[in-house]
């Protein structure tokens, strides 16, 4: 199954990699809020610590393997850190330090999630900065190293206010350390057809780097990898979204119970808030028209429908049409919408222009969305907007020199 993404070229796909890697983090900014209204502060953090532990160490390993740096040190562990939903590049802004293969720092310059959470208090703040990232982050070196240690060295809350950089934390691998405990869930994640999705393997004699085996660097430039390469980086930034969000059901699920109603809707209104956010920043992006030609287009690069491999759809001039497929198959995001569940597709559309509207006809696993213009624009649909309370959804990428991080 040749990638969607296979039809871009190599500089919009060196665009269009820090895009994915940002919407992947701006999920959160969606779901949680509804997390919240249902259940209440606290077991919405529960909700995101486990999350993002059953799925991160699943999606690590798999680009590790898939840019050749599988390994037990800092540098892979770095290394995929930057390739992580979890730390799009510049929004949440690593700046890494290694003294050695086992002993590294890393502090953040610009956290914009924790910019998000400021206004809301203190206790939103230690919740995410404390209750949230000390088990996440040991289970995001848990793809690396049982053994690696991710500590702080100052966080968040930030005394004195305003203080910068505005996190540090040690990270070290040490044989007499304690392994990181194993996380149950991570076998049901694992045992999704996402995870076992094989995608396009890489063309070494593609120009560019087919790879990341070489150094660590401060800042991944994407346009030096190859055009194959950045093919297969946001296919599996892509995976990571919908492994993250197979995590997330299975939380939202065990506080639902049998609330199948109330699951399911915390779970939509999700992908409402990211479907056109998403959408928004990709027609943005990559420059596309705002008429039904370009929301088409849209739609058939955006995470919902991606990767190819995953999510079944033929592509036309006028239409897709969304088959069934192995994403049905988990309960991933495309399984959510339907004829009669066409909000997501309507705020993809509506962010390329509130003129436009998706037109969707057929079953529940087999439909095709035309797009139409209309004489009145549509207002923004409330889930969106609660999505961009985020400073995500208006973040610009800035330029930045791709330097080698070598041992001090």
């Amino acid at each position: 199954m040749t990638s969607r993404y296979a039809a871009l070229s190599r500089d919009e796909l060196a665009t269009l990699v820090p895009e994915l890697l940002l919407i992947g983090q701006l999920i959160d900014r969606s779901g949680m809020a509804h997390c919240i209204s249902a259940w209440g502060r606290d077991e919405m953090l529960q909700i995101a610590i486990e999350e993002w532990a059953a799925s991160s160490p699943l999606y690590t390993k798999r680009m590790q393997k898939a840019l050749k740096y599988e390994g037990v040190d800092i540098f892979t562990l770095f290394k995929g850190l930057q390739l992580d939903i979890g730390a799009p590049p510049q929004f949440m802004d690593f700046r890494y330090t290694v003294h050695d293969r086992w002993h590294g720092e890393f502090h953040l310059d610009h956290c914009g999630a924790l910019l998000d959470v400021e206004p809301m208090g203190d206790d939103y703040v230690h919740g995410m900065c404390h209750d949230i990232e000390d088990p996440t982050f040991d289970a995001t070196a848990l793809a690396t190293n049982r053994k690696a240690q991710v500590r702080p060295i100052h966080r968040p809350p930030r005394v004195p206010a305003g203080r910068t950089p505005h996190c540090a934390w040690t990270v070290i691998i040490d044989e007499s350390y304690p392994e990181v405990p194993f996380i149950p869930a991570m076998d049901v994640v694992a045992a999704s057809r996402a995870h076992a999705c094989e995608l396009d393997p890489i063309d070494p004699d593609d120009e560019g780097a087919a790879d990341y085996s070489g150094e660590l660097l401060a800042d991944v430039d994407f346009g030096a990898f190859s055009h194959s390469a950045l093919v297969r980086i946001a296919d599996e930034v892509c995976l990571q979204m919908h492994l993250l969000v197979l995590s997330f059901t299975l939380a939202v699920a065990a506080r639902a119970k049998d609330d199948v109603a109330l699951q399911e809707s915390v779970r939509y209104k999700q992908l409402i808030g990211i479907a056109g956010v998403a959408a928004e920043r990709i027609h943005r992006a990559l420059g596309l028209s705002r008429d039904a030609e370009g929301a088409l287009r849209v739609l058939e690069l955006h995470p919902l429908l991606n990767p190819a491999a995953y999510v079944s759809v033929e592509v036309s001039p006028e239409s897709l049409r969304v088959r069934p497929s192995p994403a049905h198959e988990d309960g991933a995001w495309i399984s959510l919408v339907s004829p009669v569940a066409d909000l997501p597709l309507q705020a993809v559309v509506q962010a390329v222009d509130p003129h436009l509207r998706a037109e969707v006809s057929g079953t529940e696993t087999d439909w095709t969305v035309r797009v139409i213009e209309t004489d009145s624009p549509a207002k923004e649909l409330g889930e969106v907007a609660v999505t961009k309370f985020s400073g995500g959804a208006n973040w610009v990428f800035q330029e930045r020199k791709s330097l080698p991080l070598t041992v001090v």
